[in-house]
């Protein structure tokens, strides 16, 4: 089945759209992390089918969901998945407060690395927590992948600290992790008695042929009490305005006080959000597997552009539809976001949003046509 990635769509009408109307219309939008493709036609099937049934009242998980998502799970990570370890709700980012809320009291401390995506550094202080940041370690060669330190990490760590917030694989740099890495980290999580949000939202979009994801609970089964994992179709299957995602807790106590903590703060998930999910998880995978040869060619088209451009380095992500540029040495001053965006007229992710000014994330995740009138664009100003 052939699928359409290359027509452009208007997402500015009827709908309005965060990512096309923050900027004027001359702006080419390459910043929020959401993809400019239509869904699956699997799900555009499944959500007509729910819409024609005309009825939007207080819904529930459906046993065919979870169990659905066990067989994903099983199929493309090799974990064993039970259906009760499963907490559906509307998004990682409410997973991510939810966590600090449940498993840390106030004056503890939350733990992220940086460079790191943006609400991971604001949970601490919005949930009355401490926020404790240690640094990836910058690629040992120009375009190298960016590096683990664990030194820097274990730092980090005060008696305090309660939880880890991580990201598997990594946003913004696209680091997937190696095994060895996940060992070291899951030593210093139980020498520091820590728990850990592991956020594995762009699991689904490895970007180097053959790789497979293994979620950090299953690399390091030593943690799998105290591991809470978030995945969501919501990256995978450019689903991220239904708000639909899953918490996987397999340890009891651990679920029961995250369950707990939602009651009253967390509202249900949206009923539509949940047909889409099982739609996705059940019948996308063709559409998935055709995601990533496009996704592959507009990767090598960043690498082979950036390669022209001075002072400017790009580290290729090994996953999802992210790029993380270092603009340090472009000749664009303190913020090359703003230049970029005042110069080329495209708009880009503002690298210090994530902990490191100086860098900018540009989404990929767009038609050949669209990524190549942003591409040219940006020449002009970093070819120069």
């Amino acid at each position: 089945m052939r699928f359409d990635f290359a027509t452009p769509i208007d997402r500015c009408q009827p709908w309005p759209s965060q990512k096309w109307q923050r900027y004027e219309d001359d702006v080419v939008p390459l910043w929020v992390a959401d993809m400019d493709f239509r869904s699956p036609p699997a799900v555009v099937e499944a959500l007509a089918s729910r819409v024609e049934h005309g009825v939007f009242g207080y819904g529930r998980v459906p046993d065919s969901l979870r169990h659905t998502f066990c067989e994903w799970s099983q199929e493309h990570y090799d974990w064993q998945l039970a259906p009760a370890w499963q907490v559906w709700l509307p998004g990682v980012v409410p997973a991510l407060h939810l966590a600090s809320l449940a498993f840390a009291e106030p004056g503890d401390g939350i733990l992220s690395v940086s460079p790191i995506y943006p609400p991971f550094l604001h949970v601490a202080r919005r949930t009355g927590r401490i926020p404790q940041t240690a640094s990836l370690s910058e690629p040992l060669t120009p375009g190298g992948p960016w590096q683990l330190d664990l030194e820097a990490l274990e730092a980090s760590i005060t008696p305090r600290t309660r939880l880890l917030l991580w990201c598997h694989p990594h946003n913004p740099t696209g680091r997937v992790w190696r095994p060895d890495e996940l060992a070291g980290l899951a030593d210093l999580v139980e020498r520091h008695d820590l728990l850990v949000v592991s956020d594995e939202l762009h699991c689904d979009l490895l970007l180097d042929r053959g790789a497979r994801h293994v979620p950090l609970a299953v690399q390091c089964p030593q943690l799998a009490d105290r591991v809470i994992t978030l995945m969501a179709p919501s990256k995978t299957f450019n689903l991220a305005g239904l708000t639909t995602a899953c918490a996987i807790i397999p340890n009891d106590t651990l679920r029961q006080r995250f369950e707990a903590q939602m009651r009253g703060l967390q509202s249900d998930v949206n009923v539509l959000g949940l047909v889409a999910a099982e739609a996705a998880y059940g019948q996308g995978d063709p559409w998935r597997h055709a995601l990533l040869e496009v996704l592959r060619q507009h990767r090598e088209r960043l690498v082979s552009q950036a390669s022209q451009w001075p002072g400017v380095v790009l580290s290729p992500p090994q996953s999802t539809y992210l790029a993380w540029f270092d603009l340090r040495q472009a000749g664009l001053g303190d913020a090359p976001q703003q230049a970029l965006l005042e110069r080329a007229q495209v708009a880009l992710s503002d690298g210090a949003d994530f902990g490191a000014p100086g860098f900018v994330r540009l989404n990929f995740g767009t038609t050949a046509q669209q990524l190549d009138e942003a591409l040219a664009r940006l020449d002009q100003v970093l070819g120069q």
